[in-house]
């Protein structure tokens, strides 16, 4: 079975209200790219991909005005993808959810949040010291994670969950020292989110069940200047130490041994103001122990590094054109 993970950029702006696709030459959310030429390329590459189970990160909004179950949907059938079907938890007021758009011939799935005392539904509030002024905060997710219930045709149980977690840049702040305090809030913010995260981890393991966690994670080890105060990334907290609590991503943990050198990335942004590029490592699929053994390959569809992508034309400029990330894959013998 091959789960994705995949983070479309602005989907939501390639949908009219009744969730039919936008095919015109109006420009799309991204940079110098109309609607047609997005929906077309993500056509592609979701087809190229052709996985069984798809977390689909800033998927189309779904409130009151818009269903963005109908609008996967009607993408999907739009390219007679085998994930025809859509499924989406707690909705949000981003304009970006997080959904599984899935192969109902090959696995059925269901949205099963849960609530405990260390680890509350994602659509509640999380309480945690995060200034050490011995006084609670309270944290939501902006984007409340997505927890399904996952069974192959064979009848194996998996959990997932699809996650994409606050981004630490400072929007709206003006000055070095405003910058500095909003990157630091910012970042406390993320962490104690991964630290919410993390609760639900470590009871899903403790009950024995098979987890995938997925999504993008806005973060890595090394990223920002501000990590160093905190002294772990989100990403190491939601991985945990390796062993028997701890989940396992190769690109992750290449990263965190190999702090200088090349390393592997899903992101590509564009910087105006240094006219450069600049990439990243912030999509993750991570497995639980047991499932470790049964994983055969993640592949990140990276344009340039994988050769597959940079030897087909047609796929490489339709990943740089879909989105600024690149789907991340895992191939899972179950």
């Amino acid at each position: 079975m091959r789960l994705a993970t995949y983070n479309c950029e602005w989907f939501d702006a390639l949908f009219d209200d009744q969730g039919q696709l936008l095919v015109d030459d109006q420009w799309s959310a991204r940079h110098d790219v109309t609607r047609a030429q997005q929906i077309e390329a993500l056509g592609m590459v979701f087809t190229a991909v052709d996985a069984d189970a798809v977390m689909v990160i800033e998927a189309p909004d779904s409130h009151s005005g818009r269903d963005g179950v109908r609008a996967l949907e009607t993408f999907a059938a739009a390219f007679s993808l085998r994930a025809r079907k859509a499924l989406i938890g707690y909705t949000n007021t981003t304009q970006q959810e997080i959904a599984l758009l899935y192969d109902p011939d090959v696995v059925t799935a269901r949205h099963d949040p849960k609530d405990t005392p260390a680890a509350p539904r994602f659509d509640g509030h999380f309480r945690i010291d995060l200034d050490i002024d011995s006084h609670t905060d309270k944290v939501v997710f902006s984007k409340p994670p997505l927890e399904i219930a996952l069974t192959t045709k064979s009848g194996n149980e998996l959990r997932l969950i699809g996650a994409h977690l606050k981004s630490k840049a400072p929007h709206g702040a003006r000055g070095h020292d405003a910058i500095m305090r909003l990157s630091i809030a910012n970042r406390r913010k993320q962490l104690a989110q991964a630290i919410w995260l993390r609760a639900r981890i470590e009871e899903h393991l403790a009950d024995g069940n098979s987890l995938v966690v997925m999504g993008d994670l806005n973060d890595g080890p090394g990223l920002d200047q501000y990590e160093h105060l905190f002294g772990r990334s989100s990403v190491e907290i939601i991985l945990g130490d390796e062993g028997e609590a701890g989940l396992y991503d190769p690109h992750a943990r290449q990263a965190l041994v190999r702090r200088l050198g090349a390393q592997p990335t899903t992101a590509r942004f564009y910087l105006k103001d240094e006219h450069r590029y600049l990439q990243a490592l912030l999509d993750y699929i991570m497995v639980s122990p047991d499932l470790r053994p049964r994983a055969r390959r993640w592949q990140i569809w990276h344009p340039f590094d994988d050769p597959n992508c940079w030897e087909t034309p047609e796929l490489r400029g339709a990943l740089l054109t879909a989105s600024d990330h690149f789907p991340v894959t895992l191939d899972l013998d179950i």
